[in-house]
């Protein structure tokens, strides 16, 4: 492990010794690995999948599997994040409103299971970035250590890889609401709709990262760059059109830009 990465790693164990904490945990990458690095150093590691409307099958179910492979305690609690009218509005900051209730909920149950702190999987980067959410965990004392010892996106990928986390390379994870634009109304309906979109894309044309954008009746499809090619034959792209269309939008785009992180963001 390089040096500076070391440093770092000791600086999160620094942070986490001898508590007892709660992971507010989704099982990609960010949140696997300050797992296993509290489990280092910690009395106990308790973490807890927060299931909504947000939330793909297929991500609860490869977050109840990595955690069980690490060998952590876990647990998972459902919320019904569409009663939130706020968050329902989907206004700039609905991230906030959306983080503010999860956090709730957890700081519930740490209460209950005598938990010292709340800790999440934050990193450097996402600093950096669009993050109304993160004023959530500072009003509710929430810590992030791998941000607070610096740690990197890239950086965290290295960690997993030399703990056996196979995580290391998972695409990191969106919640499906930050595919419909700020000002449009977040409903059930459409969360739906881009789960079974996305799962059909990656199947047909055999690509890890897609997102679907849902402007209403038009869908803007961004494809990881390196995949692009997979999704450019006429066979695919009328079976993705036709599915798409048979699940209600009428129009149905390919970004050339391909996906990057943070796109609806760009209109900030």
């Amino acid at each position: 492990m390089d040096k500076n990465i070391q440093k770092k790693i000791d600086e999160v164990h620094k942070i986490l010794k001898n508590k007892k904490v709660l992971v507010a945990y989704s099982g990609g990458v960010d949140s696997s690995t300050i797992s296993s690095l509290a489990k280092d150093v910690c009395d106990r590691v308790f973490a807890v999948t927060v299931y909504s409307q947000l939330m793909t099958e297929d991500e609860l179910k490869n977050a109840k599997e990595t955690a069980n492979k690490m060998g952590i305690e876990w647990k998972v609690i459902e919320l019904n994040i569409l009663s939130n009218e706020k968050f329902v509005e989907n206004p700039p900051d609905r991230c906030y409103y959306c983080k503010k209730e999860i956090l709730n909920e957890l700081l519930s149950i740490a209460k209950e299971e005598g938990l010292d702190l709340i800790i999440d999987g934050t990193n450097a980067d996402d600093l950096e970035d669009h993050r109304p959410g993160h004023v959530a965990l500072v009003e509710l004392n929430v810590r992030s250590p791998l941000a607070e010892a610096g740690i990197r996106k890239n950086e965290i990928r290295e960690i997993a890889k030399s703990r056996g986390l196979d995580v290391w390379d998972r695409p990191s994870l969106a919640c499906l609401a930050s595919r419909i634009p700020y000002g449009r109304k977040i409903t059930e309906e459409k969360l739906t709709i881009i789960e079974k979109a996305e799962r059909v894309i990656k199947h047909k044309a055999h690509v890890k990262v897609v997102r679907v954008r849902c402007y209403d009746d038009l869908a803007k499809i961004e494809i990881g760059k390196k995949e692009m090619k997979n999704i450019l034959s006429e066979e695919i792209l009328n079976d993705i059109t036709d599915y798409l269309k048979n699940l209600g939008f009428k129009y149905v785009t390919l970004d050339l830009e391909g996906y990057r992180s943070g796109a609806l963001d760009e209109i900030l």
